[in-house]
């Protein structure tokens, strides 16, 4: 069965136009999918079709300063200002929605979900779903995800230097024969190079000194957890060991957690399969969904 998808947006904690993609029936329990650094709401979209059949109301939004949301004037990318726009974008749905965020993203929604449980205000999710992401990341991971994001600042010539570039990053997944479908990842400039979507100041500052304290605020926010939460890793991941993972197990006894083999950092993208089954098994058993709410 075939699940239509609609262009919608949303308004950041800050005004910014956030764009998303949408399936299913709005009245459905919303599923809000948040995409990592570097990359768009297209990551989530075999995903986003799964959870629509469900019953759930998928929407996948580009970040700010990512794909067609809008880029911060002032280059705001701090995580408290990602946490805020997802605070922002959950409480607009009738009901809170399930958060599934990747890597950025699921910082985002830990950050989130800690401000309001330190403020005292009920959760802005009813469940929680970190892929590749917890509490402790390996900072040689962290970095070469930045050093990707920051190389080739003139673009490329054409859609085939930008999928070879993906492959120099990403060896263990197939380069695809038609490159075609990454123009929709990158933008393609009046003299005909394509750049990569993201604005580039959101890579400006990303080790400093007040970025990474920023992080440390994490463990709180995950031993504050108390709706249902899914752990999936990557297990060739090189952002998330299987000591971090531990460690974050130990912080939210109440976990779940899926290492899914064949996979890195990317896991929606490189075993989508899995990853969506994963997803999915953990709604079906661990979460109840709220009536129908369309008015």
């Amino acid at each position: 069965m075939t699940v239509s998808k609609q262009r919608i947006s949303f308004r950041g904690s800050d005004g910014l136009e956030l764009v998303a993609d949408a399936w299913g029936d709005s009245g459905d329990p919303p599923a809000l999918l948040l995409h990592g650094g570097g990359q768009t709401r297209h990551a989530w979209a075999g995903t986003g079709e799964v959870l629509a059949r469900e019953g759930w109301y998928a929407v996948s939004m580009d970040l700010r300063g990512h794909g067609e949301s809008e880029w911060c004037p002032n280059g705001d990318y701090r995580h408290t200002s990602f946490a805020a726009d997802t605070a922002a974008v959950a409480r607009s749905f009738r009901t809170p929605p399930v958060l599934v965020g990747a890597s950025l993203g699921g910082i985002s929604s830990l950050f989130a979900l800690g401000h309001a449980a330190e403020a005292s205000q009920p959760p802005i999710a009813r469940a929680l779903v970190l892929v590749d992401i917890a509490t402790r990341m390996e900072i040689d991971g962290a970095k070469r995800i930045i050093e990707f994001m920051g190389s080739n600042p003139d673009g490329f010539a054409n859609l085939d230097e930008a999928a070879d570039a993906i492959a120099g990053y990403n060896p263990h997944r197939p380069r695809p024969k038609d490159p075609s479908g990454l123009a929709k990842n990158l933008r393609l400039q009046p003299n005909g190079r394509y750049l990569w979507h993201w604005d580039p100041a959101f890579i400006e500052g990303r080790f400093q000194t007040d970025a990474l304290l920023e992080l440390e605020r994490l463990d709180a926010a995950a031993r504050g957890l108390t709706i249902p939460t899914l752990l999936v890793r990557g297990r060739m991941s090189d952002l998330l060991s299987e000591s971090g993972a531990r460690e974050f197990l130990e912080q939210v006894p109440h976990a779940h957690f899926v290492d899914v083999s064949g996979a890195g950092h990317m896991v929606a993208g490189d075993r989508n399969d899995r990853f969506t089954l994963a997803v999915v098994d953990f709604l079906r058993e661990q979460v109840a969904k709220p009536s129908h709410t369309a008015s």
